[in-house]
């Protein structure tokens, strides 16, 4: 029973990423990995909850980091691809 209501209680969540934009889905993915991370080295220094919401910041921080990152990948990827569009279209 208690492995159910564990199964049910991750997939829920998981459930309702369904329709987040990229940047939510690298926040709560960030927030939540933080989060875990750091109720695990929490419990290690005798507060769980503490390391939890430390974790849950940094991985928020992180995963907004990241998103940025992709972003202006994704920003200079589009301006190289114009670029090289017009100058072939010169070069015929």
């Amino acid at each position: 029973m208690r492995r159910l209501v564990l199964a049910v209680a991750l997939a829920v969540p998981l459930a309702g990423c369904a329709g987040l934009n990229d940047t939510q889905q690298r926040a709560l993915t960030g927030t939540a990995g933080g989060a875990g991370v750091g109720a695990i080295l929490g419990a290690i220094g005798g507060n769980a909850g503490l390391g939890a919401i430390a974790g849950a910041g940094a991985g928020l921080a992180g995963g907004l980091i990241y998103d940025n990152v992709k972003k202006s990948e994704a920003s200079a990827y589009r301006q190289g691809y114009s670029a090289g569009r017009s100058r072939s279209a010169y070069a015929y």
